[in-house]
């Protein structure tokens, strides 16, 4: 009887075993997400996005100022391979999609709540006063105190980071844009996230998305023979080592891309405003 029981024991453990083992190598269905290249598509998650993972550069992702759950995503080219996005939420969950390039995509607002649940756009939980901010953009805008180094150009449009400012829990990127010639440049996209300082070649690259709180000056576009001077409000950071902050700018149906690497020892040479 006790030799049974011994036997019954050992089993019933070898099949606690086995379903744990099952239970951790569970797999996670990847959602299917068609986009293109002249529209935007919304994803809104149920919680904040944390971090996000593009397994291509052809595939372009940000969320949306002002909010925590949204996340947009284009395309960078037209007809690109199928490739993949991971996004992780404050939740603790990890979502994956397959994306592929798609002319017209079958929906541009899409919803990953469950189905009776609504979607709920998530604004930052810290209190922020959007006054302050404005009078703090403001000032750096119109601050003294420059950083110099960090700037590109290409056919005629200059790029440039002159000042980094900090105010209690916030940062402040003044981020200038010239544009030497006659024909107007229009801003497809201009953002900020935090890159790996190497990447091993076809590998996924990590990035993370730095949402500002406030952009100043904001303008769909630079016209031709001007320049506008941007002010990114966004919460304070540093960068991790082997790290760099990204800050890219892209034209809207045009070629004239830029992009600036600026390294953790600029950011923590923040200034105060006067």
């Amino acid at each position: 009887m006790k030799q049974i029981s011994a036997v019954l024991t050992m089993g019933f453990s070898l099949l606690i075993t086995v379903f744990s083992a099952v239970a951790q190598t569970k797999s996670i269905e990847p959602h299917a997400l068609s986009i293109t290249y002249s529209k935007t598509t919304n994803v809104i998650f149920p919680y904040a996005i944390v971090s996000v993972d593009r397994g291509s550069r052809d595939v372009l992702a940000q969320k949306a100022n002002g909010v925590e759950n949204i996340l947009q995503v284009k395309a960078a080219k037209e007809n690109f391979p199928q490739t993949n996005l991971t996004v992780v939420t404050a939740d603790g969950k990890l979502t994956s999609f397959v994306v592929d390039y798609a002319e017209q995509p079958t929906a541009l607002n899409i919803s990953m709540s469950t189905p009776n649940e609504d979607p709920v756009i998530a604004i930052p939980t810290e209190s922020v006063n959007m006054e302050e901010m404005q009078e703090f953009a403001r000032s750096s805008v119109a601050s003294e105190k420059k950083l110099g180094g960090e700037k590109d150009k290409t056919f005629g449009i200059r790029l440039k980071l002159n000042g980094i400012y900090i105010h209690g829990d916030v940062m402040c990127l003044r981020i200038r844009i010239s544009n030497s010639t006659n024909i107007d440049y229009d801003i497809d996209q201009l953002r900020l996230y935090i890159r790996d300082q190497k990447k091993v070649k076809r590998t996924a690259s990590q990035e993370i998305e730095i949402s500002p709180v406030l952009i100043y000056n904001d303008s769909p576009k630079v016209s031709g023979k001007s320049e506008n001077t941007f002010a990114f409000v966004v919460p304070k950071f540093t960068i991790p080592d082997k790290k760099f902050l990204v800050i890219q700018l892209m034209e809207k149906n045009g070629g004239r891309h830029l992009e600036l690497h600026v390294k953790n020892k600029k950011i923590v040479k923040a200034a105060m405003v006067d």
